[in-house]
């Protein structure tokens, strides 16, 4: 067999030699030659790349690096006992002779002996003597500063180190101490944020206070203007040896950043967070201010800006009290009902206190213990630990925040114990107590292990009414319930929905498709290969809602952005992220915040002041408080159709009715917006049988003015899901229960979205496509008269407040079985956009 060569030259004629197969195998080996040549080169150049990247870029690629990254500037305070130096007033003066020259003279102790180690000396700058107080106990700190070549040892610079390095260097000053010298009998050291180290010396943005009987004042820099940015400011206040100090801030508004932005209040006159009362930032309501205590005659205060959004800051209020009116507290309680409360509650409990309550209540009898209010929450305390502040009742101990807390004694004589160490308070607590007899501590109804009585109709009903799930043991279930895997009972209906309702999920266990299958969103199962495959198969688009490569495919779970593009993802709008090309996801999102940082419906409880900014109240001529609504934005306003189309034609005449925003108390009108209604736009479609398409749009005469208090909510767009089992709110004035008074004070209760097969079931097929139920099928929480137009509002994790429903109708008001049925502002998404532009 022969071979072909070909020649191509242009000026020849083309010639086809044939080689032999001697040729050949010397072809071969030319060929592989120069394989091995060409290998050879590249690895060279390979080698040669690497030692180019090695000493050049990636020298220049750590320099890079490292100018990134910046020197770390370490700073520790703490204080020292001086029994030997004479209190001196003099001393409190930071400008005097006296304090210059003590304070100099424990600088040079201090920095003498941290240079006495080698490592620490290596990096210390500083120290600096800030303050004085009786005892004689010196407030200081040291700043130590680590370049960035070295920033891999700042783990080792730590407050052992630093401690065991002066309290070593100490010792050894005192056993060789001459005459003249300053004895230092204890000293302490903490971590403390640099900005915060401040030298009074300096006097920059640092104030000296003297607190006394009467009331005095001081303000942040540039209130109520704002404060400027990098602001570095601290206040000493002091008061007499038997007194302590309180101080409350009326007005309070940081920027909600506390890494930032902060105020810092100190049980010292250092910055030392083993002393640290609390750090706060936000904004906070005049109905909650912020109201301290310290322990002793000494506070400090901090304030940090960095942020350059500019907050009015704060106005403070302070004066002495009597230390006994902080450390009185405890004591034995014999009637047979009562209430008590941590100290100074609700004002924070001061630090480093102790209490005892013993109660005691006729022989025979036991104690039932319900905590109203608890709030005991530290930096980085287990609450199942509790080693800081607590309440200790029968060996066990309680701290952080509890939503509910009952207990019950073994016998007639119940102990609670208080404690608060030295850093870091709260709220506390208030506790109401009662004698009950044992042998019939519910008399009619049902007792709860925790000791609570409830209604006999609601043990084994599917819901934990005692909060410990004792009403849900050793249940017999009936004929319309579910057994669980666990032993509980829960209704029928709720068997496959959708929802873990039993807890072990055996209620939906044989529901679900098979694995390889996938389940549309109205139950329908399908082969799993229709997920994403860009058609669809499921009737209601579920298969392509969340898939990026379905970009053109468009269903009712997908956001239309204005271009006319679709977002196939859960609740796109309004979540910090530009979905859309055109960023209209994004573009309305001024909505659904409330300015004020927070701390009846029936089973409900008392808003504060500003916490749902968009709630409105509509007042009817001369007879009050009617109907609720919810600002949209400064000139629309939206409620229930209901309100408005009766048989009484005035009840459609705008000139007939008043809105008020910015309002809780109804007898109140301080800073509440009183608008008249230009023109009320009922849903064409409204049902007066049905209660269908129940909503209704109220133009004002003159727009809102947004504040702390007036503020709209985010409209859901029509592809928003508000799943089953979420947790909303509900808000209005209306009656307190069935046939009851208007409330005073606006109400707020938390309820559940409930399944709508479910919801079509309990109101036997009354609900349509346009309406929701929220509440509880056992009834106890519910909208009721007076509520109607109000919002049902939910929180999503963007931080932002949508409404999901308003309030339409009902079986009388929180009834068992009988939610409460809510218009559903998804399905009349582009009703309210159409009217409205919104």
């Amino acid at each position: 067999m022969y071979a072909a060569r070909y020649d191509g030259h242009s000026d020849r004629h083309e010639r086809i030699d044939f080689l032999t197969s001697k040729e050949k195998a010397h072809s071969k080996r030319k060929l592989w030659a120069v394989i091995g040549v060409l290998v050879a080169v590249l690895i060279l150049a390979a080698v040669a790349a690497f030692l180019i990247w090695l000493f050049v870029f990636k020298d220049a690629e750590e320099a890079s690096i490292s100018q990134h990254r910046v020197p770390a500037e370490l700073v520790f305070s703490g204080h020292m006992m001086l029994p030997d130096v004479k209190y001196n007033e003099k001393l409190e003066d930071t400008s005097s002779p006296e304090f210059e020259a003590l304070a100099e003279t424990l600088e040079a102790v201090l920095g003498e002996n941290i240079k006495k180690d080698e490592f620490l000396s290596s990096y210390y700058t500083k120290s600096v003597v800030t303050a004085f107080s009786e005892g004689v106990i010196a407030y200081y700190w040291s700043q130590f500063d680590v370049p960035v070549e070295d920033l891999e040892f700042v783990p080792e610079l730590s407050e052992e180190l630093v401690l065991k390095t002066l309290e070593n260097g100490i010792k050894d000053q005192q056993s060789r101490r001459t005459n003249g010298q300053i004895k230092i009998s204890e000293i302490t050291a903490t971590f403390t944020d640099p900005r915060m180290a401040r030298n009074p010396r300096a006097r920059e943005c640092f104030f000296r206070l003297e607190a006394e009987g009467k009331e005095s004042e001081f303000s942040s820099p540039g209130y109520p203007s704002g404060y400027p940015p990098r602001s570095r400011c601290q206040w000493q206040i002091r008061a007499s040896a038997t007194n302590a100090i309180s101080i409350t801030f009326p007005f309070f508004h940081v920027e909600d950043d506390c890494s930032d932005d902060f105020v810092a209040i100190y049980d010292s006159l250092s910055p030392d967070d083993s002393q640290a009362i609390t750090e706060k930032c936000g904004q906070r309501p005049p109905s909650n201010p912020l109201e301290v205590v310290s322990s002793g005659n000494i506070m400090l205060i901090n304030l940090i800006t960095d942020s350059e959004v500019q907050r009015p800051g704060f106005q403070a209020v302070y004066k002495a009290i009597p230390k006994s009116e902080v450390k009185t507290c405890g004591g034995i309680l014999s009637a047979s009902t009562g209430v008590f409360t941590s100290p100074l509650h609700p004002s924070f409990y001061p630090p480093a206190v102790d209490c005892k309550w013993t109660i005691k209540v006729p022989a025979g009898k036991k104690v039932r213990l319900r905590f109203n209010m608890f709030r005991m929450k530290e930096p980085g305390v287990d609450v199942r630990v509790c080693h800081k502040d607590y309440v200790q009742i029968m060996d066990d101990k309680y701290c952080g925040e509890l939503s509910s807390l009952a207990l019950t004694s073994t016998s007639n004589v119940l102990e609670v114990t208080f404690h608060s160490d030295e850093s870091y308070t709260d709220k506390g607590f208030s506790a109401e107590y009662s004698a009950y007899d044992p042998g019939n501590p519910c008399p009619n109804m049902f007792a709860c292990a925790s000791g609570i009585c409830i209604s006999k109709e609601l043990k084994c009903d599917g819901w934990n009414d005692c909060g410990d799930m004792s009403d849900e043991m050793k249940c017999k279930c009936n004929v319309d319930q579910f057994s669980c895997r666990n032993g509980l009972c829960k209704p029928k209906l709720w068997v496959c929905d959708r929802v873990n309702d039993c807890g072990d999920n055996s209620d939906e266990e044989s529901c679900s498709c098979e694995e390889n299958e996938w389940r549309c969103g109205n139950g329908v199962c399908l082969p799993q290969d229709v997920v994403c495959d860009t058609k669809i198969d499921c009737e209601d688009g579920s298969d392509e809602a969340l898939c990026k490569t379905s970009p053109g495919i468009c269903s009712d779970f997908s956001f239309k952005c204005k271009n006319g593009d679709c977002v196939n993802k859960v609740n796109a709008e309004c979540d910090r992220v530009n979905d859309c090309s055109d960023n209209s996801d994004e573009a309305s999102c001024n909505c659904g915040t409330r300015p004020y940082k927070l701390n009846r419906i029936v089973g409900g409880q008392n808003a504060e002041l500003g916490e749902w900014p968009w709630q409105v109240s509509l007042h009817f001529q001369t007879s009050g408080h009617v109907c609720g609504a919810s600002i949209l934005s400064k000139k629309w306003i939206l409620s229930a159709a209901h309100c408005f189309v009766t048989h009484d034609r005035a009840n459609h005449v705008a000139a007939n009715w008043q809105t008020y925003s910015g309002m809780q108390d109804q007898y109140r009108q301080d800073g509440v917006q009183r608008r008249a209604v230009k023109r009320i736009i009922s849903h064409p479609d409204y049902n007066q049988m049905t209660f269908d398409y129940d909503i209704a749009l109220l133009e004002l005469s003159e727009p809102l003015e947004l504040s702390n208090t007036v503020q709209p909510i985010c409209l859901p767009a029509s592809s928003h899901v508000f799943p089953a089992g979420m947790s909303c709110w509900v808000t209005g004035w209306g009656a307190l229960r069935e046939g009851g008074q208007a409330a005073q004070l606006l109400q707020k209760a938390s309820v559940k979205i409930i399944n709508d097969s479910v919801c079509n079931v309990v109101t036997e097929g009354q609900v349509t496509s346009r309406m929701l139920c929220s509440g509880f099928l056992a009834g106890g929480v519910d909208a009721c008269q007076g509520d109607s137009g109000g919002p049902l509002v939910c929180f999503e994790e963007s931080g932002k407040w949508f409404q999901a429903g308003i309030v339409s109708w009902g079986e009388g008001c929180a009834r068992r079985n009988k939610p409460g049925v809510y218009s559903r502002v998804t399905k009349l998404r582009e009703w309210i956009r159409k009217e409205t532009g919104i």
